[in-house]
């Protein structure tokens, strides 16, 4: 039996399919909706086998339908707290979940992703939900409508949430702190965003401050050394993410970041002293048969396609794991 938790990212759905399909008795613990940070894109255009694009919602559900059709064991509104580690031969994993119960289980994936990572912006929580948000689904945009939309960040969400809302919002605004966007979004998007005459990218561009009465009026940015006042009815904000791991035991390892490490991550990474009865494998965090996918794990390429290939890879060192505690 394997498990993964707390929520599932495309790493942890994709696991979940393949471990699943292959026979393994499979535990899928999620929290919120399935997906993760990918869950909520408006739209993924790049990956394999969809050339008209799809949207994170859609592929996340139809992952999550699917490993539920292959005999997948679903809980839902629930969430790992912490994991207590085998202690010998014979013996198992256990999860812990906030309600108390424990599932046993041979060999976990950590499957978890990432959150976004908070913005620090004087009178932003005052207003979140109020026209300040993290992060960009498809049901916001007809909230748009005629609206001027600001966009936090220039990563490939922020390319994809600038891209829908074009379709509804009187003007779109992308507010970048580097000077381009090749170095963190795809050619793409930069060529897709450039085609739209309402949107527009502020480069050299930080946010300092947001305003409004009850709801989001005005966002004051420093760009080039001067003071600006940008009017503003929607602020999403995409500034990276960080990974939700302090919950982990302490024995898994991990970088300065938090981001799990895995294989000769864990080796180089090892506390002084510490021995091993054999190199952990590509996938395994520093507790044998604990394994990590996605965007959770240190070194991962954070994109869509390459978090299913890990899930789905996990499930392979699965086996493995399992047939060398039987022997």
């Amino acid at each position: 039996m394997w498990s993964m938790a707390p929520r599932s990212a495309p790493a942890g759905l994709a696991a979940a399919v393949y471990g699943a399909s292959e026979g393994l008795q499979t535990v899928l613990i999620e929290c919120r909706a399935p997906g993760g940070q990918a869950g909520s894109s408006s739209r993924i255009e790049n990956y394999l086998g969809f050339p008209a694009g799809i949207s994170g919602e859609d592929l996340a559900s139809r992952a999550f339908h699917q490993a539920k059709r292959f005999g997948a064991e679903v809980i839902v509104a629930r969430q790992a707290t912490s994991i207590e580690p085998r202690d010998g031969p014979g013996t198992t994993h256990a999860i812990v979940l906030d309600c108390g119960s424990r599932v046993q289980t041979k060999a976990i994936v950590l499957a978890n992703g990432v959150e976004w990572r908070q913005l620090s912006l004087p009178g932003s929580d005052a207003l979140l939900g109020r026209g300040v948000y993290y992060g960009a689904s498809r049901t916001e945009a007809l909230n748009a409508r005629d609206k001027d939309v600001v966009l936090i960040g220039g990563g490939n969400s922020a390319g994809q949430a600038a891209m829908l809302f074009s379709g509804y919002a009187h003007k779109v605004t992308i507010m970048v702190r580097g000077e381009k966007l090749a170095a963190s979004m795809s050619q793409y998007l930069i060529d897709e965003l450039e085609k739209k005459e309402n949107v527009f990218i502020e480069f050299t561009c930080e946010c300092v401050s947001v305003s409004g009465t009850g709801h989001l009026e005005s966002i004051e940015v420093h760009q080039n050394g001067e003071q600006k006042t940008f009017p503003a009815d929607m602020l999403f904000i995409f500034i990276g993410s960080e990974p939700e791991t302090k919950w982990l035991p302490s024995a898994v390892i991990r970088d300065a970041q938090g981001f799990v490490c895995t294989g000769r991550d864990v080796l180089d990474l090892e506390p002084a002293g510490a021995t091993w009865a054999r190199d952990p494998y590509l996938l395994e965090t520093s507790i044998p048969g604990i394994f990590a996918a996605g965007d959770v794990r240190h070194g991962s390429m954070k994109r869509v396609a390459s978090s299913v290939g890990e899930g789905s890879m996990a499930i392979a060192l699965v086996h493995q794991y399992i047939g060398e505690t039987a022997s």
